[in-house]
């Protein structure tokens, strides 16, 4: 289902550090309409797609993401998910949903067992998904990473299904889009950077596009990822793209 003017909602919860980063890149680079969602909150406020950004969640006590899956505003993504409503998760929110069930597999320790924070080189997968569709299937992007547990993992039968279904969206790789244990900057199994549901309509990517898409900063790839979304909730009559310029 299309809107005419889409909502964005960025959740909040009490260790994120990166729901500052989504936000402006939303509100300010892409000029869409968007607000905070503090972690308390027992509504989504009728917003379009949720957020779940980067950071440590309640300090990543127990397992990262594992205390939040539990909280107040958590109820409401899950059964805004599973209404068929657009989520995306990025970094901890990643490790939220798959602790919330909307995503399979975990994130474990990475496998060097230090904090990795540089730019990566992602292939997308599949572009026929509303978190890829202003992509090309091969097309390789740069985004930065920025986590200590993003070690993707998931027993052979699951991966083997993710594999069928086309649900694994991206991939780490080389520059020149070959997969290599050397890209991986965590040890993930089959190099996943990023998968969606069965649905479609819930993502979660470890690599960061809110810290590559405003110009200043000199890395625009992640762009691609929010265009994609915006395009998918947008109605025939509204399209609002990058410049903030309105045009039917």
């Amino acid at each position: 289902m299309t809107v005419s003017r889409p909502k964005f909602g960025v959740i909040v919860f009490p260790g994120s550090n990166c729901d500052h980063d989504a936000y402006y890149t939303l509100k300010h680079v892409l000029h869409q309409d968007t607000r905070f969602l503090w972690h308390k909150n027992s509504s989504l406020e009728g917003v379009d797609v949720v957020i779940l950004p980067g950071g440590f969640s309640y300090g990543d006590y127990l397992r990262c993401g594992a205390i939040a899956r539990f909280s107040p505003i958590m109820k409401e993504v899950i059964s805004f998910a599973r209404a068929g409503g657009v989520v995306l998760g990025i970094c901890n929110g990643f490790q939220i949903l798959c602790e919330a069930g909307l995503l399979p597999g975990a994130l474990l320790r990475n496998e060097c067992l230090t904090f990795v924070c540089k730019f990566v080189h992602v292939r997308v997968e599949h572009a026929a998904t509303r978190f890829t569709s202003v992509c090309a299937s091969g097309e390789v992007l740069e985004i930065p990473i920025a986590h200590g547990e993003g070690n993707y993992f998931a027993d052979e039968s699951t991966l083997d299904q993710l594999e069928r279904n086309n649900q694994i969206l991206f991939r780490y790789v080389e520059q020149d889009g070959s997969i290599t244990q050397r890209a991986n900057p965590n040890g993930s199994v089959r190099n996943i950077a990023g998968i969606v549901n069965e649905g479609g309509n819930v993502m979660g990517l470890m690599p960061h596009p809110e810290r590559a898409s405003d110009p200043v900063l000199g890395h625009t790839d992640g762009q691609r990822i929010f265009l994609s979304v915006m395009k998918s909730v947008v109605s025939d009559e509204y399209i609002h793209d990058y410049t903030g310029a309105e045009r039917s």
